[in-house]
């Protein structure tokens, strides 16, 4: 699975706006954030649509982001591995 090029990205702008509005993330390059300095969440593309990886301590967990319920379903696990 290779990781979003600029076209999947600009399908996911509004749900990127939202990430980017977080507090304790940063954009290091379009689509790639990092948590401190580790990678904390990236986006892949396939024949199978898009996808999210979040990073959840030591591992990473996989997102589909396909519909606007999966991608709801990304924001509140962001929100869950963000501090408060």
């Amino acid at each position: 699975m290779k990781h979003a090029g600029a076209a999947a990205l600009h399908r996911l702008s509004e749900l990127l706006e939202q990430i980017r509005a977080k507090e304790g993330i940063k954009e290091k390059k379009p689509g790639i954030f990092h948590r401190d300095s580790k990678s904390f969440l990236h986006f892949h593309e396939d024949l199978a649509g898009l996808f999210a990886d979040l990073s959840r301590g030591a591992d990473f967990t996989q997102f589909a982001l396909n519909t606007q319920k999966e991608r709801r379903v990304l924001l509140k696990a962001i929100d869950q591995a963000l501090p408060l």
